[in-house]
């Protein structure tokens, strides 16, 4: 290798999706919440990458899986810098950034005490924004407004 020559220091994949510029800290939650812990492609993740913008940046490879955007905008919840690039036959084919969904459906818990979803079997609903470059969630059920936190 010259100096300057850029090494590689997550494979390449053929086909499937990567998910790229996740700030590190959020990179097991962005795993949680695309269930990819179960999944049966292979999967390489790459933790405290360097990155111009980020400083540290995670990525994730998912080889031979697309995403439909409402799998991908729960990504926003916890990484809303987050890019997608679309992988087909080794070549980026399309790149896109990360929307935050106007609503989010059993994901996520409320944090009031005294929601109903916290002592029924009901399922959460919130209606989403971003607050001082913080995405909040506010409860369907008792309106309360709340940062995410996983169920």
């Amino acid at each position: 290798m010259t100096e300057g020559t850029p090494i590689l220091k997550v494979s390449a994949i053929k086909d499937g999706t990567v998910l790229d510029h996740i700030p590190s800290q959020s990179i097991f939650r962005v795993l949680d919440l695309l269930d990819l812990q179960n999944s049966e492609n292979p999967v390489t993740i790459g933790i405290n990458l360097e990155s111009k913008t980020l400083r540290h940046k995670g990525i994730i490879k998912i080889a031979d899986r697309f995403f439909a955007d409402d799998e991908l905008g729960r990504i926003a919840l916890v990484a809303p810098t987050a890019t997608v690039n679309i992988i087909k036959d080794y070549k980026v084919v399309e790149k896109k950034s990360i929307t935050l969904p106007k609503t989010v459906v059993g994901i996520a818990r409320c944090a009031n005490p005294m929601c109903v979803t916290n002592h029924q079997k009901i399922t959460t609903k919130f209606t989403t924004s971003i607050e001082e470059k913080k995405v909040k969630l506010l409860c369907h059920y008792c309106e309360k407004t709340t940062e995410f936190i996983p169920l």
